[in-house]
């Protein structure tokens, strides 16, 4: 009975660190998304200007 209880308990872990580790990784995409997009602003501006 206690390696059932050992399952569960694990299978209870990996979910909980694959909802942790989608949560954080769908806010690192979303930070390199938005660090992509002011470099691009940066950018342009820096081009526009320099002329």
């Amino acid at each position: 009975m206690e390696n059932y209880s050992f399952y569960v308990l694990a299978i209870i872990a990996v979910v909980v660190a694959f909802y942790i580790i989608k949560k954080v990784a769908s806010c690192l995409i979303k930070s390199i998304v938005m660090l992509a997009i002011v470099a691009a602003l940066a950018y342009v501006w820096y081009m526009y200007y320099r002329a």
